[in-house]
């Protein structure tokens, strides 16, 4: 582990690998004789029911298939072990009983993790505490599509159709649930899905919140551009989404970027789920919006993961990025920067418009950084989210969607220690100014 923590980019196979073995040392200490936590395991495992036993298994068998030299993905199993339920997979269950074990006391460590560091932010005076993110979709070789085969839709993948910006669509390699099969089993595998997010945190963000509505799903081999929309009981979601959310009293926003469809933006309203309003996309004809225009029903953001931080973007590394892998050729990597420069001068104007401390003529990107955090924290906005990348000033992005090994996507390093990275002298200080123009926001609105 020490030797990972010294490699420049995060080497996530073997840090996983490394991990596992730490898991197994300590399972092989808590299992051996009385341990004053042995009651708290045996809770956990039998609250968790038949989703934590089915889950256990599965990584249990994924684990022995991988010895055994034949596939983890189970669509490869032989036929006795594609079923859940199977006497095949009884028998596994009762002659490999400490794997299985094993499995759930990973589970058991993880969530108790997040529920430490869920009561710990609670008693620091954060109002919410953690937020849960929630995918857009499962893994279709995954162990959930495993044990709820009939409320998942394995042999689909979920994408995007062709656009202006990509012309040949999008596939993304995960599973979506079958709207069909969720109204057959009661919505089952969308409630488990939802009391597992919400049950240590106090927000959950949804990814995506289009799919509640409909999904591009694409038959596994094709083209996404043979795909469809897949429409899902878009009202019966919601109730249900709602309930958790009050049962757990805790918020929810969901990520509506991009097309969103006719009237979903009312119902998310309607149920008071926040959307996410971004300030690089917050503009009209060329100009940022001002504070007072933006929306009283959004989180507000400096920028998200699939888009360029804010040093980023004023240093333009995310066209030198789509330039240098071959996205854009040089008569767009033109008009891009062409269109950056107009985009700059008019964030510039707004924020010196707004904060007069802010020299008109101002291109200091750590002047322009902070003054964005001071412009979003005086807007509307419900609430603020400012990603440790902007509050640090960092110019690489986490993800550049299209790519997957020619971009070190979430394998960069932030600089510094978890412990240590919010009191860098950039981070304190926006922090401390988003602290000073949301107290003055509040007031202002009072």
């Amino acid at each position: 582990m020490a030797r990972l923590e010294t490699l420049s980019l995060i080497d996530w196979p073997s840090a996983a690998n490394a991990k596992w073995k730490a898991f197994h040392a300590l399972y092989d200490v808590f299992s051996t004789g009385a341990h004053p936590l042995h009651e708290d395991f045996n809770s956990f495992r039998h609250s968790g029911g038949e989703a934590l036993e089915n889950h256990c298994r599965f990584e249990a068998l994924r684990a022995e298939s991988a010895t055994l030299g034949i596939s983890e993905n189970w669509h490869e199993w032989p036929e006795t072990f594609k079923d859940p339920r199977s006497q095949a997979v009884a028998q596994f269950a009762e002659t490999h009983g400490e794997q299985i074990s094993f499995h759930a006391f990973a589970q058991w460590l993880i969530a108790r993790g997040l529920e430490r560091a869920q009561v710990a932010a609670r008693s620091s005076g954060m109002r919410i505490g953690l937020i849960a993110d929630l995918a857009v979709g499962a893994d279709g070789a995954g162990s959930q599509a495993w044990s709820r085969q009939d409320e998942l839709l394995s042999a689909l993948t979920v994408g995007a159709p062709p656009d202006i910006l990509n012309r040949a669509g999008q596939s993304w390699g995960i599973s979506a649930f079958s709207p069909d099969g969720l109204k057959r089993n009661g919505f089952r595998a969308f409630i488990e899905m939802l009391r597992a997010n919400f049950a240590h945190a106090g927000g959950l963000r949804i990814d995506h919140v289009m799919g509640l509505q409909r999904l591009w799903v694409v038959p596994q081999g094709s083209p996404p551009s043979e795909g469809a929309y897949l429409n899902f009981p878009l009202d019966d979601m919601l109730r249900l989404l709602s309930l958790e959310s009050w049962r757990h009293k805790a918020i929810v926003l969901g990520e509506d970027l991009g097309t969103v469809p006719e009237g979903l933006s009312e119902k998310l309203s309607a149920r008071a789920i926040l959307g996410m309003r971004v300030l690089l996309f917050e503009q009209n004809n060329g100009q940022f919006k001002p504070i007072l225009d933006w929306s009283d029903q959004a989180l507000a953001t400096t920028s998200t993961h699939d888009l360029p931080t804010l040093a980023g973007w004023l240093s333009e590394l995310d066209i030198e990025w789509n330039a240098r892998l071959g996205h854009i050729d040089e008569q767009h990597e033109a008009q891009w920067r062409d269109e950056r420069v107009r985009e700059y001068l008019s964030l510039r104007r707004a924020l010196t418009q707004n904060f007069e401390e802010l020299p008109a003529d101002s291109e200091d990107p750590e002047q322009i950084i902070d003054a964005s955090v001071r412009y979003l924290g005086h807007t509307r906005a419900p609430l603020v989210l400012l990603p440790m990348e902007d509050a640090l000033g960092v110019e690489e992005q986490a993800n550049l969607p299209g790519t997957i090994d020619s971009h070190p996507n979430w394998r960069r390093r932030l600089p510094g220690t978890a412990a240590s990275l919010l009191d860098h002298p950039h981070a304190a200080r926006r922090l401390e100014l988003l602290s000073q123009s949301r107290l003055q926001a509040a007031e202002r609105d009072r």
